[in-house]
């Protein structure tokens, strides 16, 4: 199966669907891994951020239900690509050792997690919804890595964020790329704990 070139649409919309792509056969645009990927891969690192094995509690902060889809620059679903997400806690502080507030760390964040995506390329994360912190507009650190392709690693911004213009890294990108790595968080009835949900796009580009 392959995706049309003015969008891509998750094969099965009974479970959802991913919003079209401005352009969907241009690579996802590249952002730096940042400081604070993992020193080491933590024990729990599965695709639920918000629970910690062991932990009674679940994380603070606002809960976010991502689904995305990974496909190339042909529009064409990847799967089995490894699909690695990190970002903050609800506190603005990462689980690392290089963060400066490691006291107001939330221990039940897991922080960093690790899935597959499936044969039509999609893949899914139980997070929270990303806050800023100083000198950063709220983001989630992604890195994909798929065999024959080369690996991307990017950052996701909130839409809805009126200070993004002024983070740094946003900034470096044009308005056609801030577009491609924005994404619209949208509320989740009919749960308990308030809940979230968005949609993303991985575009993994060509070797070569």
């Amino acid at each position: 199966m392959s995706f049309t070139r003015r969008g891509l649409i998750l094969a099965a919309p009974t479970l959802f669907a991913i919003r079209p792509v401005w352009a969907a056969t241009a690579p996802t645009p590249r952002a730096a891994e940042g400081p604070f990927y993992p020193v080491k891969i933590p024990t729990d690192h599965d695709n639920d951020l918000v629970r910690i094995d062991g932990l009674v509690r679940e994380a603070g902060g606002e809960i976010l239900q991502l689904r995305g889809v990974v496909a190339d620059t042909d529009a064409k679903p990847i799967a089995d690509a490894v699909v690695e997400i990190w970002q903050c806690d609800a506190n603005g502080v990462y689980r690392h050792p290089g963060d400066p507030r490691p006291s107001l760390r939330d221990r039940a964040f897991q922080g960093f997690g690790r899935t597959v995506s499936d044969k039509e390329g999609r893949f899914s994360f139980r997070t929270i919804v990303p806050v800023p912190y100083p000198g950063r507009a709220p983001h989630i650190h992604a890195k994909i890595i798929a065999e024959g392709r080369a690996p991307l690693t990017t950052q996701f911004y909130r839409a809805d964020y009126r200070d993004n213009a002024r983070d740094f890294l946003f900034n470096r990108m044009n308005s056609d790329e801030r577009q491609r790595v924005s994404i619209d968080i949208r509320p989740l009835s009919g749960n308990d704990r308030a809940q979230w949900e968005t949609d993303i796009v991985a575009i993994l580009p060509d070797i070569g």
